[in-house]
C-alpha cells in the first residue's frame, strides 16, 4: 500500500511539472547537421546549439532591456510557431561570388510577457548549413509606446569545451578597429574587455566557430566579452552617455546575430551567409560601378621622378600617377594630399578638419576637373580622400560637385565609432554616394555586415592593422596577416593597403616613411591580393617600385572581385591556399606565417580540360633578397597535384587558364 500510495504521488508530481514546461522550438539546418532550440525558464528567454550531435552552446540568455519598461526576462511564455524552408538566388555586384544560392530554415518565434505589461518580441531565427542566425523583431503595440530606447543587449554565448579563442581586444568603444590579434583559450581569455567581431573559436573536437552581426543598418556596433566567465553581447552607446544604446521607432528589427559552425575553417571563408542576411538593392541601376585597382601615393610617400615640375597638389603630380595607370592597366588613381596637406581646402591640422575645412573645394593650383577630364581620356578613373568630419557637414554640396568634376569614389576616414549614430551616418553615406554614381572606401571604420549586398558602391572597409603601419611601425608581420583571413576577413572586404614591393625580412626592415618596406617575401604581398577579399585593392607603391619589376606582371592581371571562391586548404593562425575564379580564369594565392613549408595544391575545382598554370613563387630561401622570386608555367588538369615551398614569409600565386 505505502508503494502503490508513492507510485502515485510521483505521477501526480510528474504530470504537474509536464503541466508547468516551456514548449521548445527546435529548429534544423536543411542537412540536418546543427540543431538550434530556443525555451524559456524562469531566468527568461534561452537558446542551445548542437552541432553533428555534439553541444557547442549551451544554455544561453537572450536579454533586452528598455529604459521604459525594463528587461525583458520575467515570466515569459512561448508561442505558437511554423517552421519553413527559405530559398534565394541572387548576384552579388562584389565580394567573393557572384551568384549565390541561400537556403535555410527559418522561424519567428512571438515570445510574450504573461504578467507586468505583457510585452511582445518576435525572435527571428535563420538555420543554415553554415551558421545560426538570429535577430528581435519588436512589432508596434499598445504595451509599449513608439519610440523606445534600448539600454541593453546582453546576449550571451556560452560555449562549451573552452576553445581557443582568436580575437582582437579593444579598450573602449572608441576604436579605429586596428591592432594585433590574441590567441588564447576562452578560460584564460582576459576578462570584462570588450572583442571585436568577428572572433574565432577554434573547439578541441576539430570544429570551428565564428561570432559576428549581419545587416547593421539603424543600430549599435556589438561588441563581445567574457563576463563572469560567459561571452556576452555590449552595445556601442550612444555620444555623450553611457546608458543609452539604440533609439528605435517601432515597428523596428535589430541586426542578425551570427554563429559560423563548421569543421572547416575555410568553409567560413566561401560562405555568403551574411549577404544572405541582407536586403537585395533598391536601385536597379548599377552600371556605372566598376571594381578596380587603384593607387594610393600617400603609402609611398608621394615619389615623383626627380624630372617632373613643380611637384605637389597640382595637375603634373597626379598626371604622373595617372599615366601609369592607363599604361599598366590600374583602373583608378587616388588623389590625396601632397606635403602632408590635403587636397581640399583645410585650414586644420595634421589632417583634422579645421572650421573652414571644405573638401568641395580643391586646393589653389589643383584643377579637379582638369585631373578627371585628362584621366578619362586615358581610361583612368579618380578618386578621393576625405576625412569623415570634413565631409559629412557638406555631404550634399560635396558629392554634387564631385560628380561635376568626375570624380568616380572616395575613401572617407577617421570615423572611429560604431554607435547608432555613426552607422546611420555611414548608411546616409552610402545612400547619396550613389545617386552621384560614387563608389565608398570605409577607413577608419568598423567591419562589414554584408550591408554591400544592399549597397554595392560599399567596395570595402578597413577595420585591420594593415600595410599603412610599415610607415612608423614594424608591427604588420606575416604572423599578422595570417590571422586575417579567419577573423575580420569573414566580415567581407578587407582594406589592406597592398602592394609594398620593397619586401624584407624581419631583420632587414628599417622604418621609411618614404618607400617603406614591408616583412615578408615578395610573393607573400602577391598572395595577399588573392588571399584577401578586397574590392578596390591598391597599388600603392610608387611607379619605379613596379616598372620592369618581377611580379608585376601579376599585379596587373589579377582581379579585385570574383564569380566563385574556393579554399583548397588553411590553418588558422599558420597558412592558408585559396582558389578564386573571375570567368574562366582562377587565380590562387597562398601565404604562410613565420614558419616556411611546403603548401599542397590540389586542381580539383577546375572543370575537365587541360590548362597552363602560371606560377610564381619564393627564390630559394637561402637568398637574402625577398624580393627575388620563380616564375614558371606548368600544365595541370582537375587530377593534377602539386607540393611547393613556401619560404619564411613567403608566399605563392598562380594564374590558371584553359590551354589554348
Amino acid at each position: 500500500m505505502p508503494f502503490k500510495k508513492s507510485c502515485f504521488l510521483a505521477i501526480l508530481i510528474l504530470l504537474f511539472f509536464n503541466a508547468k514546461a516551456q514548449k521548445v522550438v527546435g529548429i534544423t539546418s536543411p542537412d540536418k547537421q546543427i540543431q538550434f532550440s530556443l525555451s524559456t525558464d524562469k531566468e527568461g528567454l534561452f537558446y542551445k546549439i548542437s552541432y553533428q550531435k555534439t553541444l557547442m552552446v549551451d544554455v544561453s540568455r537572450l536579454n533586452l532591456t528598455f529604459k521604459e519598461s525594463g528587461a525583458f526576462k520575467n515570466n515569459l511564455v512561448i508561442s505558437s510557431s511554423k517552421i519553413e524552408r527559405l530559398t534565394e538566388d541572387y548576384e552579388l555586384m562584389t565580394g567573393k561570388t557572384s551568384k549565390v544560392h541561400s537556403d535555410c530554415n527559418r522561424v519567428i518565434v512571438p515570445v510574450i510577457e504573461k504578467t507586468g505589461d505583457k510585452r511582445i518580441i518576435n525572435i527571428e531565427i535563420r538555420v543554415f548549413n553554415d551558421g545560426v542566425a538570429f535577430r528581435y523583431m519588436i512589432p508596434k503595440q499598445n504595451q509599449m509606446p513608439t519610440a523606445i530606447n534600448i539600454t541593453d543587449e546582453t546576449d550571451s554565448f556560452n560555449l562549451t569545451q573552452n576553445p581557443m579563442v582568436t580575437a582582437l581586444l579593444r579598450v573602449n568603444y572608441t576604436t579605429s578597429h586596428e591592432g594585433l590579434y590574441t590567441k588564447t583559450s576562452l578560460n584564460e581569455l582576459k576578462a570584462d574587455t570588450l572583442m571585436d567581431m568577428p572572433v574565432l573559436f577554434e573547439f578541441k573536437n576539430g570544429k570551428y566557430m565564428a561570432i559576428t552581426e549581419a545587416a547593421l543598418r539603424d543600430y549599435a556596433g556589438m561588441y563581445l566579452m567574457k563576463h563572469d566567465n560567459v561571452l556576452e553581447s555590449r552595445l556601442s552607446p550612444l555620444p555623450g552617455q553611457k546608458d543609452i544604446k539604440v533609439k528605435w521607432t517601432l515597428p523596428n528589427k535589430s541586426p542578425w546575430r551570427v554563429l559560423m559552425i563548421g569543421d572547416k575553417p575555410g568553409a567560413f571563408i566561401e560562405s555568403n551567409i551574411l549577404t544572405n542576411l541582407n536586403e537585395p538593392p533598391a536601385t536597379k541601376d548599377w552600371s556605372w560601378l566598376k571594381p578596380g585597382k587603384t593607387t594610393f601615393p600617400w603609402w609611398n610617400g608621394d615619389v615623383v621622378p626627380d624630372t617632373i615640375n613643380a611637384p605637389g597638389n597640382n595637375y603634373v603630380t597626379n598626371m604622373y600617377y595617372v599615366d601609369f595607370c592607363s599604361k599598366y592597366g590600374i583602373e583608378y588613381h587616388s588623389v590625396v594630399e601632397y606635403g602632408l596637406h590635403e587636397w581640399y581646402v583645410n585650414d586644420g591640422v595634421s589632417f583634422q578638419p579645421g572650421p573652414h575645412a571644405d573638401p568641395s573645394k580643391a586646393v589653389p593650383g589643383l584643377d579637379m576637373k582638369q585631373i578627371c577630364d585628362s584621366a578619362a581620356k586615358r581610361g583612368v578613373g579618380i578618386r578621393v580622400w576625405v576625412h569623415f568630419y570634413a565631409l559629412y557637414p557638406k555631404l550634399d554640396e560635396t558629392f554634387a560637385q564631385y560628380e561635376k568634376w568626375g570624380i568616380k569614389g572616395l575613401m572617407c576616414d577617421f570615423m572611429d565609432r560604431d554607435d547608432q549614430e555613426m552607422v546611420n551616418m555611414q548608411e546616409e553615406i552610402l545612400q547619396k554616394a550613389a545617386l552621384h554614381h560614387l563608389h565608398i572606401q570605409f577607413h577608419g571604420a568598423y567591419k562589414p555586415t554584408g550591408t554591400s549586398r544592399t549597397y554595392p558602391n560599399e567596395f570595402n572597409r578597413e577595420g585591420t592593422l594593415n600595410y599603412e603601419n610599415d610607415k612608423w611601425s614594424n608591427w604588420v608581420t606575416p604572423d599578422a596577416d595570417i590571422n586575417i583571413p579567419f577573423t575580420r576577413m569573414l566580415a567581407g572586404s578587407t582594406d589592406y593597403h597592398l602592394g609594398g614591393f620593397r619586401a624584407a625580412s624581419p631583420a632587414q626592415f628599417k622604418i621609411h616613411y618614404t618607400r617603406p618596406f614591408v616583412i615578408g617575401t615578395r610573393c607573400h604581398m602577391l598572395a595577399m591580393y588573392v588571399v584577401l577579399e578586397n574590392n578596390l585593392g591598391m597599388v600603392c607603391d610608387d611607379p619605379t617600385a613596379y616598372i620592369n619589376q618581377p611580379g608585376f606582371e601579376f599585379v596587373q592581371k589579377v582581379p579585385t572581385t570574383w564569380d566563385e571562391t574556393h579554399v583548397i586548404g588553411a590553418k588558422p593562425g599558420e597558412w592558408i591556399n585559396i582558389a578564386r575564379r573571375k570567368g574562366h580564369d582562377w587565380y590562387i594565392g597562398a601565404i604562410t606565417n613565420h614558419e616556411a613549408r611546403f603548401v599542397n595544391t590540389t586542381f580539383d575545382f577546375l572543370p575537365d580540360g587541360n590548362y597552363t598554370a602560371e606560377i610564381w613563387k619564393d627564390a630559394n630561401a637561402n637568398d637574402p633578397d625577398l624580393n627575388h622570386l620563380v616564375k614558371y608555367d606548368l600544365e595541370v588538369t582537375n587530377k593534377t597535384s602539386l607540393k611547393l615551398s613556401v619560404n619564411s614569409g613567403g608566399g605563392m600565386v598562380m594564374h590558371i587558364f584553359p590551354k589554348k
